[in-house]
């Protein structure tokens, strides 16, 4: 018997909704239990016009060897708050953008805006999940020359660096907190804690220094 066929009698026989003495031995403790195909069709994972795929991501980019390749997603709070994430797959350094919404606008609107701020060699590529915020990927490519991958559906896996940066940012933007309360200054100032935490995988450099390394190499 499947852990699925387990759940699906529990939700039935509690009428789609688990008893409370059988929420405490779920680990997720969710109360509804929805098909993972209907939450797939709700959010439109899948359907973004010319998505170009993970699978077609260079090498140089897949092995971290060359700096100017990035992750990245959304993180969301209460109130319809948002806040775009990326990281640098090289240096692990990180970036926190306000949006002032989820829309495919505002989200690539601010994504344009960010790139501005750096050198073109170190904003090559960006790699993306399937959420719809992302749906004018085009324009984003068009305005700053950045190619846009996207992950498989339901594999955030393939965005490794970004999926543990956004578990971090949780001790600083919990869930279930408004996001837009952050000014971009604070959420600057919060990448920068975390840009200068040491890490294991770069020897004990902090992303700060391995990012720097790499705007000094282009100057």
């Amino acid at each position: 018997m499947s852990h699925e066929t387990i759940y699906r009698s529990l939700f039935i026989q509690a009428r789609g909704v688990l008893k409370k003495e059988l929420l405490e031995h779920l680990r997720a403790r969710r109360t509804i239990r929805r098909s993972r195909h209907a939450s797939m069709k709700r959010s439109g994972l899948g359907q973004i016009k010319d998505a170009i795929s993970i699978s077609e991501r260079p090498a140089t980019v897949e092995d971290r060897a060359v700096p100017g390749h990035w992750e990245g997603d959304l993180i969301g709070g209460s109130k319809n708050s948002y806040v775009a994430t990326l990281v640098e797959r090289h240096s692990r350094y990180v970036m926190l953008i306000k949006v002032a919404n989820k829309d495919t606008e505002s989200v690539v609107s601010a994504l344009i805006k960010q790139s501005q701020k750096l050198p073109g060699e170190l904003y090559q590529s960006l790699t993306w999940d399937r959420g719809k915020e992302l749906a004018d990927h085009q324009r984003l490519t068009l305005a700053t020359d950045v190619e846009v991958y996207f992950c498989d559906p339901r594999s955030p896996w393939q965005r490794g660096s970004n999926e543990n940066t956004n578990r971090l940012l949780r001790q600083y933007l919990p869930r279930g907190t408004d996001l837009s309360l952050h000014s971009q200054a604070k959420l600057s100032a919060i990448a920068r804690q975390l840009n200068e935490r040491p890490r294991k995988t770069l020897l004990y450099q902090t992303p700060a220094e391995k990012f720097a390394e790499c705007v000094a190499a282009i100057g």
